[in-house]
């Protein structure tokens, strides 16, 4: 992070994009707001990733069917028998349906950390574990989420370890 004061503005350059904080000395506030509105919407995006964890652990369906748009798209790679392109909601929460009702349960995504940014992109970084067959799944994943209008369009999901993944579904 760098930090430059030039007149009344202070820039602070925070990867990917500097965020603008400002004294407002005209009365205007119109810049302020503007910076307080992406603000407050990557919090608000990271916000709604956070409660669409803590739904989908404790099979929420309400919340995520709140969360989660109706034409979302969802992505898990490999080559398991659950890889894939999932379309729609109905689609997706069928996804989400096969990883706990083939571990009994037991599948948790617990989130680690949120990053969103200002293109409406948010990324969580969790640990997936779950039992299956007498295997045992602990893998660091993350999910590119895409938000538009307060809801889920779009999933992405990244393992770290693929190989480990693919090979508990087998």
């Amino acid at each position: 992070m760098r930090a430059h004061r030039a007149g009344c503005m202070l820039l602070i350059w925070v990867w990917p994009t500097p965020i603008r904080l400002s004294r407002d000395l005209a009365g205007s506030g119109q810049q302020r707001e503007e910076v307080m509105t992406d603000v407050t919407l990557r919090n608000q995006n990271s916000e709604l990733v956070r409660r669409g964890y803590a739904a989908f652990n404790s099979g929420e369906m309400d919340t995520l069917t709140q969360i989660i748009d109706e034409s979302c798209t969802w992505h898990t790679p490999g080559k398991s028998p659950i890889a894939g392109d999932y379309v729609g909601r109905e689609a997706t929460f069928g996804q989400f349906g096969r990883y706990g009702g083939e571990t009994n349960g037991t599948f948790r995504a617990d989130l680690l950390h949120v990053m969103a940014s200002e293109d409406g992109r948010v990324v969580g970084v969790h640990r997936n574990t779950g039992e299956r067959n007498g295997k045992r799944l602990d893998v660091l994943c993350c999910i590119v989420f895409d938000v538009k209008n307060g809801k889920v369009i779009d999933g992405r999901e990244h393992f770290y370890d693929l190989y480990a993944w693919d090979a508990f579904w087998a």
